[in-house]
């Protein structure tokens, strides 16, 4: 089976050096093309997959409207903490480190879920790279992030945005106003902004729900107004971080229904849709096998062998964090534990893998 692969698609990682070469900062490549000015709003709505905008463009007639910068790709796995610390670094997931939602702790051999940061882990030691905001700010441009308050000072935000001021807000009506004060404070100035409810809306209600239709339109709304607000001489730029699929429960594959499956795994972790296995040492080979023969072409199971093409250059210390073999779900299919991860079992979308729907997000250019 050919095993899809990154290699000459643009990846969200180039999207803020992109903004630091179009503010004029030496140092930045513009990759994606984006026109020079001096002011910029990168602004993230969490699962807005640029495949599931274009099927329900008539709910978001704003975005729908905005140039597209054409085939770029989240990364793998497809899923927020990657995305977001590689857009946030500059860096693929195999050099920043955030491999997975949840990965191995190396030093200890306990799960790190990336999200709750439930491990007693540095995450300046764990992703120890400065972000590309950081960079700017360093190189005299006003950078700041503005993201809920509830996210200051947590391990992602440290991961992804540290090393610039972090404007914290609790509604959406206070960051229209502090995204718009902060870009108006300096004349050369970038602000990172994030909105996570599509996403909870399409893991709890499917993204094919009319809830989350209602959910995009209600976005664009606001996203068009904070564009109307925005200094003319700001460019805001609309992207996700990875697309989703709904999942129907007869493509639900419970691993602990089939307990050979385990043998020789050490821990699981990743996701449904793109699971970690962390074997003993050296059955890996061995784990990959009974793998392939049970799931068939449902998913795509792979050793480190080769990995790169996903994750792209893997450093020796976060080498340790990927699991020996991992699992790629094709289709309508993913793989669950119902004794370690019951709470997936009550969620309808889902993301994280390798499919198209997953991977491409939108880069809207509103100048």
């Amino acid at each position: 089976m050919p095993v899809p692969g990154l290699a000459g698609r643009r990846t969200l990682d180039q999207l803020m050096p992109s903004v630091g070469a179009a503010l004029g900062v030496d140092g930045f490549v513009n990759t994606m093309e984006l026109p020079d000015a001096p002011r910029y709003v990168v602004f993230l709505v969490d699962g807005m997959g640029l495949d599931l905008l274009r099927e329900h463009a008539d709910a978001a007639p704003f975005l729908s409207s905005l140039h597209n910068v054409d085939e770029v790709v989240c990364g793998v796995p497809s899923t927020t903490v990657t995305s977001l610390t590689s857009l946030g670094t500059g860096l693929r997931g195999g050099q920043h480190g955030m491999v997975g939602y949840s990965s191995r702790v190396p030093e200890t051999g306990r799960r790190l879920n990336s999200l709750r940061w439930d491990q007693p882990v540095d995450p300046v030691v764990w992703q120890p790279f400065p972000t590309v905001l950081q960079r700017l700010h360093a190189a005299g441009v006003s950078a700041s992030a503005v993201n809920d308050a509830a996210f200051e000072g947590t391990g992602l935000t440290v991961c992804s945005q540290r090393g610039v001021p972090f404007h914290g807000i609790k509604s959406v009506y206070e960051r229209l106003d502090v995204v718009v004060d902060v870009i108006e404070s300096a004349p050369r100035s970038v602000t990172y902004a994030y909105e996570s409810r599509l996403d909870h809306t399409g893991h709890g209600k499917g993204c094919t729900s009319p809830q989350w239709r209602e959910m995009l339109t209600t976005i664009d709304t606001e996203l068009a107004e904070l564009r109307d607000e925005l200094p003319r001489d700001t460019v805001l730029v609309v992207t996700a971080d990875h697309g989703m699929i709904d999942l129907p429960f007869d493509g639900r594959f419970d691993v602990d229904a089939v307990p050979r499956l385990l043998d020789d795994v050490e821990l699981l972790a990743g996701e449904a849709r793109f699971r970690h296995l962390y074997t003993r040492p050296g059955a890996a080979d061995e784990v990959a096998a009974r793998w392939r023969a049970e799931l068939g072409d449902r998913a795509v199971v792979r050793t480190q062998d080769g990995i790169e093409d996903w994750f792209g250059p893997i450093t020796p210390d976060v080498r340790g964090r990927i699991g020996d073999v991992v699992v790629a779900a094709l289709g309508d299919f993913a793989v669950f534990s119902s004794r370690e991860f019951g709470i997936e079992l009550t969620m309808t979308g889902f993301h994280g893998s390798i499919t198209e729907a997953e991977l491409r997000v939108p880069v809207l250019v509103a100048p």
